[in-house]
């Protein structure tokens, strides 16, 4: 994860915020996707100021050098203003990268199969969505587009760049055929809000390609 990598990346917004540390006080995380967090916290910030941003996932610090991309207060709290701020991660402090793709892949996975059961009428369980880019990273190399037409066909191109189009997604060219067949149907049958985490979920595999 680089600071020059600029584009937008799709964000999970958490039913429960996370509880983080900015540069040591409390902080808030509304958001959080691979590539940054849209965060609550106390003081006011700057656009291109840089902070740490500390969290904890299964007992693990997951902490970032991050860029403030935009901030404006929100109310105040006493003397103090609180602030909602968008921030670009900048640099991944130790394992924090992989942690925090574990985090997100759990978190979508869970949406996702409780939005299939729901719809089923079924008990959420397992999916396979959670284990996109888990197996074989030291491969990946390249990645694959997928896109759906309004026909209901799905058009598939290999393709250099990770980013994820509007009428599909885009993951490493290892995936498991398996597991894409059933993100497209999961993509096929997802209202728009679970196609944007299907969105994710293409973008944490895409993650895992080597540059080469």
């Amino acid at each position: 994860m680089v600071g020059s990598d600029r584009r937008e990346f799709q964000r999970l917004s958490l039913a429960k915020p996370i509880l983080g540390l900015l540069d040591g006080q409390n902080a808030l995380i509304l958001d959080v996707g691979v590539g940054g967090a849209f965060i609550e916290h106390y003081g006011m910030s700057l656009p291109g100021q840089r902070h740490k941003l500390l969290f904890k996932w299964k007992g693990e610090d997951v902490e970032f050098v991050a860029e403030v991309a935009r901030s404006n207060v929100v109310r105040t709290s006493g003397p103090m203003s609180v602030s909602q701020s968008g921030l670009r991660f900048v640099q991944a402090i130790g394992k924090s990268e992989n942690r925090l793709q574990d985090m997100m892949a759990t978190f979508v996975g869970k949406i996702l199969a409780a939005q299939k059961a729901n719809a089923m009428a079924t008990d959420p369980g397992d999916t396979t969505l959670q284990e996109l880019g888990g197996a074989r990273r030291s491969r990946a190399r390249g990645y694959i587009t997928y896109r759906l037409l309004k026909n209901g066909a799905w058009i598939v191109q290999p393709s250099s760049s990770p980013v994820q189009p509007q009428d599909g997604f885009t993951v490493a060219s290892y995936e498991d055929e398996d597991e894409l067949e059933v993100l497209r149907d999961t993509y096929e049958a997802a209202d728009e809000e679970g196609r944007r985490l299907i969105r994710l979920v293409g973008e944490l595999s895409a993650r895992t390609v080597k540059k080469t």
